[in-house]
């Protein structure tokens, strides 16, 4: 999962599937809320417009999480 924010166009973007990916479909979830999917019907992304007034103050940064890495066997030879 990917979350970008637009502080220009004051737009929240949380991308489930691969970040630019196109959709085939739309649907607003309420005024502000967009859902888009893919054209297997996957959510691959939640667009939320005037994302300061829907979440205040507290968005202002950009996350990119990643599966956590292995970590080696403690005392393996």
């Amino acid at each position: 999962m990917r979350i970008e924010y637009d502080a220009v166009r004051d737009l929240l973007y949380l991308w489930f599937g691969t970040p630019g990916q196109k959709a085939a479909s739309t649907v607003t979830v309420t005024p502000g809320m967009h859902a888009d999917f893919d054209a297997a019907g996957k959510l691959v992304g939640i667009e939320v417009l005037d994302a300061s007034d829907v979440l205040g103050n507290r968005v202002m940064f950009e996350v990119e999480l990643g599966r956590p890495q292995a970590q080696e066997a403690i005392g393996a030879s």
